[in-house]
């Protein structure tokens, strides 16, 4: 009779998983630098949302506990910890290293475009953001003549903020703090852009220089802002969502369709529109279209699988 006791099976799936979630990590890095294309859309593409918001309001809440139980005892702490555990860190430990390695890679080759590309650069911008629209138009379900109101208001509004002839933006710890804790509902909630979030705020070539000269003060000030508003955003936002879920994707689409002034091709570094410049219109309207048809192939690709 073997007595050999055999090692406990090994979970065969947990390297290709691990490995899988680093990719999509990456891929959500790299569309996250790109004004237009929302990392949370992305998320829902490679199905993976839901396990996503889930993990993080079980992060939060479980940081929290740990964190009071110092002043309410043991069995608070204990509290926390079982939050901790329903934490799917397969998931999210590998997707935020692919996420912090596509960016470091990507933020590189987009600020060298934007700086010398950038009627070129805002026309691809403006395709994907227009054709990301379809998201949240989605989202919201049935629309009625009073929404069609609320989303002219909320264009109207955005289209009037960015389009306003301002100095750039001052660099300040509470600039920097803000404007990241804004930028971070796009991987909380889809059809949102960060990285558009930030070009509207007039953050979003400082950001990308930050992170390629490793400016730690400025890069650590902006993650402390994002895990700010992270927190707000998923314990508040996704509240929203749950109780008045249509206005909420009628507001944003909105938003989203007035900050397309930020993107418009020929404008001034005072945002005030100049005339067509010669020999662009042909390049402009192409770029256009190809970032249209990137971001819809997405938004194509995310409506199949939600049939499924």
């Amino acid at each position: 009779m073997n007595t050999t006791q055999q090692a406990p099976p090994v979970k065969r799936r947990a390297v290709p998983e691990v490995a899988a979630n680093v990719l999509r990590g990456g891929l959500i890095g790299a569309v996250e630098v790109m004004p237009g294309v929302s990392g949370g859309t992305v998320a829902l593409v490679v199905m993976i949302y839901e396990r996503l918001i889930a993990s993080a309001s079980a992060a939060i809440a479980g940081l929290f506990l740990l964190v009071s139980g110092l002043f309410r005892g043991a069995a608070v702490r204990r509290r926390g910890l079982e939050r901790l555990r329903e934490v799917d860190w397969l998931l999210v430990l590998p997707l935020v290293i692919g996420m912090g390695a596509a960016i470091l890679t990507m933020s590189r080759v987009m600020e060298s475009l934007v700086e010398d590309h950038p009627v070129l650069m805002r026309a691809a911008f403006f395709g994907m953001v227009l054709v990301s629209l379809l998201i949240p138009i989605r989202m919201a379900g049935d629309w009625r003549m009073r929404d069609w109101l609320y989303l002219a208001v909320a264009a109207l509004v955005t289209a009037f903020a960015v389009s306003l002839p301002t100095a750039p933006l001052e660099i300040t710890p509470l600039t920097i703090m803000g404007c990241a804790a804004i930028a971070v509902c796009a991987l909380a909630l889809p059809g949102l852009s960060g990285s558009f979030l930030l070009l509207a705020l007039g953050l979003y070539e400082p950001t990308l220089e930050a992170v390629n000269n490793r400016d730690l003060g400025y890069l650590g000030l902006f993650l402390v802002g994002a895990a700010t508003g992270g927190v707000l955003i998923i314990l508040g936002l996704r509240r929203l969502l749950r109780t008045r879920h249509h206005v909420t994707m009628v507001v944003i689409t909105g938003l989203m369709a007035g900050g397309l002034r930020a993107l418009w091709p020929w404008q001034d570094e005072a945002r005030n529109v100049v005339p067509i410049e010669p020999g662009t219109l042909g390049p402009v309207i192409g770029l256009a279209i190809a970032g249209a048809v990137v971001v819809g192939i997405g938004v194509w690709a995310e409506s199949r699988l939600n049939r499924k």
